[in-house]
């Protein structure tokens, strides 16, 4: 199909698969470096997002949705490509990053109508990304460290860096902890807000892990809020996972440490907010 497909071609496309759709009008969205995104509207009011994009990429990603297809907060895969090029979804309007409200609330929901459904693995060996798997779970974890070191310049000290380091080598040293699918990218770029009220959670990421990865990538992923007393009591909602809060604050050091380099690199706006939370948490773990 061309690049930019017409309403008739889509419109064809859709009774291929037997979806009876009368698509009216459509709009490209900006997508990774190998695929192509469109939103698009039917006649009916529903609307949709076709993707093109990486076969390995979507076949995961749609394996992921399927597993989890009963949550009301992930889209809904409406039809594939046999080949796994393309796929459609279910478009969920609203905002994301911004008027989020309170990250209790929305932390809360995400713990109890996603990260509560989470599935064990209990037949795979590896760890991580499903498209780069590692053999172990401090493995991944080594990767995403050396990558915040090299992101966050001299904005935090080698000092730091050994702590976090030390804390990794500590923590998981054994891969002890049960292996879920995830989401693995469920941070508020991908949460969507309607009426300050998270409403969805898209573009999944997805990968092998404990459920606390998810728990506290999504805490991590805004500046606001980044309170201990918060993170204990949403903590308590998580049905599957069971830990004393020293664990989880050093965890939570580590995750802090990775947002804060990706903070650097792609929202320095945000950086004099994290850096404060940085000193409170290292000190909190420093103290233990």
């Amino acid at each position: 199909m061309n690049s930019n497909p017409s309403i008739r071609e889509i419109n064809e496309l859709f009774q291929k698969h037997s979806i009876h759709e009368q698509i009216v009008e459509v709009k490209q969205l900006s997508g990774t470096t190998a695929g192509r995104v469109f939103r698009l509207l039917a006649n009916s009011g529903e609307q949709y997002i076709l993707k093109w994009d990486d076969p390995e990429g979507i076949r995961i990603t749609c394996k992921f949705l399927d597993e989890y297809r009963e949550v009301m907060l992930l889209p809904k895969v409406f039809l594939k490509s046999s080949d796994n090029t393309y796929f459609a979804y279910s478009f969920m309007e609203g905002v994301t990053h911004n008027h989020r409200g309170a990250k209790k609330a929305w932390l809360t929901r995400l713990v109890k109508e996603l990260l509560n459904t989470y599935v064990r693995l209990p037949d795979t060996k590896l760890w991580g990304r499903m498209g780069y798997p590692r053999e172990t779970w401090k493995g991944f974890n080594q990767i995403s460290i050396d990558e915040a070191r090299e992101n966050l310049g001299d904005v935090l000290t080698a000092e730091d860096y050994n702590l976090v380091q030390s804390t990794v080598n500590r923590l998981f040293e054994k891969d002890e902890t049960a292996r879920f699918l995830l989401h693995g990218d469920a941070g508020v770029h991908n949460v969507v807000f309607k009426e300050k009220e998270l409403i969805g959670v898209i573009d999944p990421s997805p990968m092998v892990g404990p459920v606390l990865y998810d728990f506290l990538y999504a805490f991590c992923s805004s500046p606001d809020d980044l309170d201990p007393a918060l993170l204990w009591d949403v903590f308590e909602y998580l049905e599957q996972v069971t830990m004393n809060k020293s664990r989880l604050m050093e965890e939570t050091l580590v995750h802090l440490y990775c947002r804060i380099g990706l903070s650097n690199k792609h929202h320095p706006q945000d950086l004099p907010e994290y850096l404060k939370a940085w000193e409170l948490w290292k000190g909190l773990c420093e103290g233990d």
